[in-house]
């Protein structure tokens, strides 16, 4: 019996040796009786695979394997991947299978690109985009320091795989459960090039790709968001850059941006807080350093009247010096602001409120004119001057209105009424994200209906930056989704019709200040109806319908949620 355990031990030992003649980068589980540590031993070497240095490529280890909540309840931008921090001429290749609530094609991975700054709450973080699985995206704050976020590089080859026209309802079943890699390169040549294929179980490959300048000697660093899914996580590593040379483009035109319509004499400074955007020979642009501009007419500020200012800029998209493109502006040299009269008072002058936080000033359809020192006048542009926030309070408010000169500063108010609501959804200061945020449940009786009265103010800068209705069961089964805009899903929503009037030239405009009355009508024959009627803050008045949404009419409830909006409800 000993003999035997001491063949065994033999036998094991050189068993060891064999593996160490391999190496251990290649190392798969195994399961071994003896020594009684032998197996945790192997199980080591083999996890610190995955932060080891093997040349070329270096594995990192990942900390979340499972990111997300399994029910793809995760909200947006409350569960992340680890963070993956990547040098410059590095490559990040990250492998994940995709999980999705099926609620929306953008219910699936989500990729943030951001500075060195690995930490979403740390002084300095600032994101140089975000892109999603659908073909879309945003720019963050990186934008500010020159590096553009352009929409139009995206590429997809998303296909209609059932020929009904709608790419997205093929493309949510071939993400479920898909295998997906995303290929993060960070070029020397300060761009990153993302490359995201995913394939699904049904065996149809997509692939989205898209690009954009970062810093060419700072780390950048990547991870993952959820939003109505959750990642599997297999494997992450670094190897060398892909792409060592980008053939140079020429500088076709130059656009300025936010220059002052006005400056005060004595004031030298003619550029202000403009910026000026350059687009390239293949179609990319990028907002550029005032520094890097040339001023070929400088204006004379010692004298009143209008001027003119010619810039030129003279670098290639790699920075090599080139043929210039040029541009110029005017500005009106005048003479010292001493007064300030509101002329007309803006679109909005009732605001609706609940929240205890002050309230952002809408200042559409407002007019200041200016008196100056010598006695004339003139109307100033908005964007020479500065509004405060609302106080918070029911009854006469008012808003301060100042102009900042080169001497002294001089105001006046607008007069404004505040009345209080009885709830709010959404932040004041419009921060809200999507899914963050909901009312309160509101029961719909078979054969009657609910109406809910509210005026939604909003930054205006989206169609769907408005209130949206939820249509559930008691236990927030979702029957359907339907937006103000003329969009919605859900299973229910598959066999809904819509209609409405809008004029979409000004619809996100006019979002702002809308008195909008919903009305949920459950039909009592297992269908639902919703209408929104909405009148804007200039009068004007518009309707979204959906008729025939599948329900229980024994359980329906609604809700409504937005993202960056807010609602106060008055009844």
């Amino acid at each position: 019996m000993k003999k035997t355990k001491l063949m065994r031990w033999t036998l094991c030992a050189a068993f060891l040796v064999t593996l160490g003649l391999f190496g251990c980068e290649k190392l798969d589980t195994y399961s071994i009786d003896a020594p009684y540590d032998l197996q945790s031993r192997i199980d080591s070497i083999t996890d610190a695979n995955a932060s080891t240095n093997t040349g070329d490529t270096t594995y990192l280890n990942i900390a979340a394997t499972i990111v997300g909540a399994e029910d793809n309840s995760a909200a947006w931008w409350s569960a992340f991947s680890d963070y993956f921090t990547i040098p410059t001429n590095k490559l990040l290749h990250i492998e994940f299978v995709n999980h999705s609530s099926g609620g929306g094609a953008w219910n699936n991975w989500n990729l943030a690109i951001t500075n060195e700054i690995a930490d979403r709450d740390a002084d300095g973080y600032a994101e140089y985009f975000v892109l999603r699985s659908d073909a879309y995206g945003w720019g963050g704050g990186m934008v500010d320091e020159g590096y553009a976020y352009d929409a139009g590089l995206i590429t997809q080859n998303y296909p209609d795989t059932d020929g009904d026209g709608d790419i997205w309802n093929d493309f949510i079943t071939t993400m479920q459960g898909a295998s997906v890699t995303i290929e993060v390169d960070h070029s020397a040549t300060g761009n990153v090039y993302v490359t995201a294929t995913a394939v699904g179980t049904n065996g149809v490959e997509l692939v989205e790709t898209y690009q954009q300048a970062v810093s060419a000697t700072a780390d950048i660093v990547a991870f993952l968001v959820c939003d109505g899914s959750y990642f599997e996580m297999k494997q992450a590593y670094l190897i060398p850059s892909k792409v060592t040379l980008v053939e140079d483009v020429l500088p076709e035109s130059i656009t300025i941006e936010g220059t002052p319509a006005f400056v005060e004499l004595g004031n030298e400074n003619f550029w202000g807080d403009a910026t000026a955007t350059v687009t390239y020979a293949d179609g990319s642009s990028e907002q550029v350093d005032s520094t890097d501009i040339s001023f070929t007419v400088i204006p004379d500020m010692t004298t009143l009247g209008e001027k003119t200012v010619i810039t030129a800029y003279n670098k290639t998209k790699q920075g090599e010096y080139c043929p210039a493109v040029s541009t110029f502006y005017t500005l009106e040299v005048t003479n010292a602001v001493v007064s300030l009269e509101l002329t007309t008072l803006p679109d909005i002058t009732t605001y609706y409120y609940f929240s205890s936080n002050p309230i952002l000033f809408n200042t559409t359809g407002i007019i200041v004119t200016a008196t100056y020192s010598d006695g004339t006048t003139g109307i100033l542009e908005n964007e020479t001057l500065q509004f405060s926030t609302i106080p918070a309070a029911e009854g006469s408010q008012s808003a301060v209105i100042s102009y900042v000169g080169a001497t002294s500063t001089v105001t006046t108010t607008c007069p404004l009424t505040l009345v209080l609501g009885v709830s709010q959804v959404g932040a004041t200061d419009f921060s809200t994200a999507w899914w963050t945020v909901f009312s309160d449940d509101y029961t719909v009786a078979s054969g009657s209906s609910t109406t809910i009265t509210m005026y939604c103010y909003s930054n205006n800068l989206q169609n769907y930056h408005s209130p949206s209705t939820i249509l559930r069961k008691a236990d927030n089964t979702e029957y359907a989704v339907v937006r103000m805009d003329n969009f919605g899903w859900g299973d229910g929503y598959g066999t809904a019709t819509s209609t409405s009037d809008w004029n979409w030239d000004i619809f996100t405009s006019n979002i702002s200040g809308s008195k909008i009355v919903i009305t949920v009508t459950n039909n009592g024959d297992d269908t639902a109806d919703i209408l929104y009627n909405v009148t804007y803050a200039t009068g004007e008045t518009h309707f979204q319908k959906y008729e025939g949404i599948a329900v229980d009419g024994s359980d329906l409830n609604c809700a409504l949620v937005t993202e960056g909006a807010y609602l106060v409800i008055v009844e």
